[in-house]
């Protein structure tokens, strides 16, 4: 029996490997006979594994999808990364899945080994967060949305504007894109034949979802770049223009892409989109970048780098 169990967890994680495997193959891997691989797969069936075969020269056997979660095997390396993962969705901008974040996490750290649980417990004490906060989203319009997106359906939803009103949506969902603030749907509008950027915590999906669409292609082609374009405006309580003298693909290296956009103006120069939660922090950033910058706007930035120049030097003048 101890065998038998065993080599079944040797075939599941086999057929977990996402490829097709021969009656032959997988008894050559097992080291036992074809009838015996036929047996140990009706087996794994019962246990709830969908395992598809087909028959023939060209057959063989793959895992597929099945109507309810089995269990699952994974490396070490995967098992770290789900606890993390876990660990960050139980404190994350996702509201209605922290509680259920917990228990599964309970669940996994209960039967991690003691050499796993060393490496979570490390990577929990040894790392803080530094993401900005930003409001919280139902997890149901979020997997409401992403599945429209998925399905590529159109979808109808309540939507609350800047001013409290709200109106209902009717729009071709084209991608959920994070920007460590606030999540954002990218879709086609369709009264307004155009592209629109909605905050997906002031939206309220309704159902069902209307009819499939062929998906268009965004302007230039990119969602992160079009949604960071189009809310670097209203995403940050201080927005701003910056020159950087420097090129683009090298600030690129530097800059992440949540915290800022940035186009190539040419060869030496390049244009950044950015902002922050106050000018202050917006000019301590800019510092980090150590290249020579231009400030567009806001004007009032200048007036804040100017103090913060005025101190540096001071403090530079201390013997």
């Amino acid at each position: 029996m101890v065998e038998t169990s065993v080599r079944l967890l040797r075939l599941l994680a086999l057929l977990q490997g996402h490829r097709d495997w021969s009656g032959a193959e997988l008894a050559d891997q097992l080291a036992v006979t074809a009838r015996t691989v036929r047996a140990d797969v009706e087996r794994l069936r019962v246990l709830g594994y969908r395992i598809e075969s087909r028959p023939g020269v060209a057959g063989g056997y793959r895992l597929g999808a099945g109507s309810a979660l089995p269990p699952l095997l994974l490396d070490d390396d995967e098992a770290v990364a789900v606890a993390v993962g876990l660990r960050a969705a139980a404190s994350g901008s996702v509201r209605g899945i922290e509680e259920t974040s917990l228990r599964a996490l309970a669940k996994l750290e209960q039967s991690l080994p003691s050499r796993l649980r060393h490496r979570v417990d490390a990577l929990r004490t040894a790392t803080v967060s530094a993401a900005a906060g930003g409001p919280t989203v139902d997890a149901e319009t979020l997997t409401a949305v992403s599945t429209a997106v998925h399905r590529r359906e159109r979808l109808r939803f309540d939507y609350a504007g800047h001013d409290g009103t709200t109106t209902v949506r009717d729009v071709e969902p084209y991608r959920l894109v994070y920007t460590g603030r606030r999540w954002y749907l990218l879709g086609w509008d369709t009264d307004r034949a155009d592209w629109r950027t909605f905050r997906a915590d002031r939206m309220r999906p309704r159902v069902p979802t209307g009819p499939r669409f062929a998906p268009r292609e965004p302007p230039g082609g990119d969602a992160v770049a079009h949604v960071l374009r189009g809310v670097g405006s209203t995403a940050w309580p201080h927005p701003a223009r910056v020159r950087l003298h420097a090129p683009a693909d090298r600030m690129a290296q530097r800059i992440p892409s949540t915290a800022g956009l940035l186009e190539a103006i040419d060869e030496q120069t390049c244009l950044l989109h950015t902002g922050g939660e106050s000018l202050a922090n917006l000019a301590a950033f800019l510092g980090t970048l150590e290249v020579d910058f231009d400030v567009l706007d806001p004007p009032e930035l200048r007036a804040v780098l100017r103090g913060v120049a005025a101190r540096f030097g001071r403090a530079g003048r201390v013997s």
